[in-house]
């Protein structure tokens, strides 16, 4: 393998500053850990959905100071990586194994293996199902 792709959960907790994967991401080039578009279609319609029920000048502020201030800057900080015509075909060939994953994750599992990338997760449950494919816990 010749990096990491962060899961929208493990990428979460490190825009949050979780200590542990945040020193465990230190331990590795920037050019290795990768962050994918389907994390960020993920992040960015749970914002929206909490972003609606705002009604208060300050809770907007806020929410607003915590994406420029916590969340984008991980997105710029690291290689975005898409959702290519092989991944997709790889995503459908997963799905049809029916191996119980969700179909978001499963999108992220197919951009791992088809970029020959380590998913970061704290989900070994449900990706140890998926065959080909290597995971790793920064969280412990």
């Amino acid at each position: 393998m010749n990096g990491f792709v962060l899961d929208t959960d493990t990428l979460t907790l490190a825009q949050f500053g979780h200590h542990k994967i945040v020193a465990r991401m230190a331990t590795h080039p920037e050019s290795q850990i990768h962050v994918n578009v389907v994390s960020f279609q993920e992040q960015i319609q749970g914002w929206l959905g909490r972003f609606k029920n705002m009604n208060s000048p300050s809770k907007m502020a806020d929410w607003y100071d915590r994406r420029v201030t916590r969340i984008f800057p991980v997105w710029r900080r690291f290689p975005l990586l898409g959702f290519s015509e092989p991944a997709i075909l790889r995503f459908e060939q997963f799905r049809s194994l029916r191996l119980n994953v969700g179909l978001m994750d499963l999108r992220i599992v197919a951009i791992a293996v088809e970029n020959s990338l380590t998913l970061v997760t704290r989900n070994q449950t449900d990706f140890s199902r998926v065959p080909g494919l290597t995971t790793e816990d920064w969280s412990l």
